[in-house]
């Protein structure tokens, strides 16, 4: 049993593998303030009640966009399973050649999309991630990855314009009847489902012109439900994108000796 753990700005994600098989996965709320014990308890209560069976893991990666909660980790998987986890970070084998002018400064999370996309949908690619924000990567047909654009996620934008404003109050984010929003609440909906879907459409269509070849484009992201009826140039929607790709990197770098992970 493979125990993947993504650390997001907004949400931490876990799933556990049964060889290639994702068996079951839960998604907890990012706290910078709680300790390995907490977050242990809460992971492993999920996990449990989901699985049904006690966690025994052979092996654990995680990937980080919040460098302060690695270390949290690292002691909850010692803690718990008296096993040092793999961490997704510059030196580690990923198969992907990095073009980025620093490739220590590309997200780790933007990597191992990179890395599930080339292995599951082939290159070149074009990869989008609705989360806290929305990045999109490319990589060519020589597997490298280029580098990509970052947007201002749903969520944060909204968060903002509401402390700005003292006439837009919060709405629950749906697709709304028209384009043209007959209300303020469905011109919020609009501008927050439509608009973003169109701006999706149309970065997507601009990177393929810097792409040689016809890119097939992949998108993920905890956010990503809300987009699916309204996106046009996505070939491939992946929630599991980014747990896969840790998989896929597990195995790289570890593959049949698993058991090196454990002191």
């Amino acid at each position: 049993m493979l125990f993947s753990i993504d650390i997001g700005n907004t949400n931490i994600v876990i799933g556990l593998f049964e060889g290639d098989n994702l068996i079951t996965k839960c998604r907890i709320a990012t706290d910078h303030n709680a300790t390995s014990d907490q977050y242990g308890s809460q992971i492993i209560g999920l996990l449990n009640l989901r699985y049904g069976e006690t966690l025994v893991p052979e092996g654990i990666i995680i990937s980080s966009v919040v460098p302060p909660l690695i270390g949290t980790f690292q002691r909850f998987c010692m803690d718990f399973f008296n096993m040092s986890p793999l961490i997704v970070e510059p030196g580690v084998r990923t198969g992907l050649a990095i073009k980025y002018d620093d490739p220590r400064k590309v997200g780790a999370d933007r990597i191992v999309n990179a890395v599930a996309g080339m292995s599951l949908y082939g290159v070149p690619l074009i990869l989008v991630d609705f989360g806290t924000a929305i990045t999109f990567c490319a990589v060519n047909d020589r597997k490298e990855y280029l580098g990509g654009a970052i947007f201002p996620g749903l969520k944060i934008s909204y968060d903002a314009l509401f402390s700005q404003t003292a006439m837009l109050h919060r709405f629950d984010f749906k697709t709304p009847r028209n384009i043209i929003g007959s209300s303020t609440e469905e011109s919020l909906q609009s501008g927050a489902i439509n608009g973003y879907s169109a701006m999706v459409d149309g970065m997507i269509k601009n990177f393929k012109k810097e792409l040689n070849g016809n890119p097939k484009t992949v998108a993920t992201g905890g956010y990503l439900e809300l987009f699916k009826k309204t996106i046009k140039n996505v070939d491939y929607f992946d929630d599991d994108l980014t747990l896969k790709g840790l998989r896929i990197i597990y195995n790289l770098n570890c593959g049949e000796n698993r058991q090196n992970t454990k002191v």
